[in-house]
């Protein structure tokens, strides 16, 4: 199997919908822009938040397995995929890609 890299590439953050619709919280994630895991066998890195792993984990297993080529065309590379997280109000965009 392939490893994969997941690279944290940019958070958005929706103040606005935040003020209108979120309860205030402390601490909400721990991810950097420019932070990097490696999945090996397809499995989630250490480190890893649990929440944004559920929205790549399908794309980082078919990379693992050596397909690709999401959307007929979708990605320059073929063999990587940018995924966003499933957070509403600070979602982060991750670029995953075979290494």
């Amino acid at each position: 199997m392939n490893k994969v890299r997941i690279t944290a590439v940019r958070q958005t953050v929706y103040e606005d919908l935040m003020a209108e619709y979120e309860n205030p919280i402390e601490h909400a994630c721990d991810v950097r822009e420019g932070q990097e895991w490696i999945s090996v066998d397809g499995k989630r890195p250490d480190g890893l938040c649990p929440s944004a792993w559920y929205s790549m984990r399908e794309f980082v297993e078919s990379l693992a397995k050596g397909e690709g080529n999401f959307y007929d065309g979708w990605m320059k590379n073929p063999m990587s995929a940018m995924i966003s997280c499933n957070d509403g109000f600070r979602p982060f965009s991750f670029y995953i890609e075979v290494v």
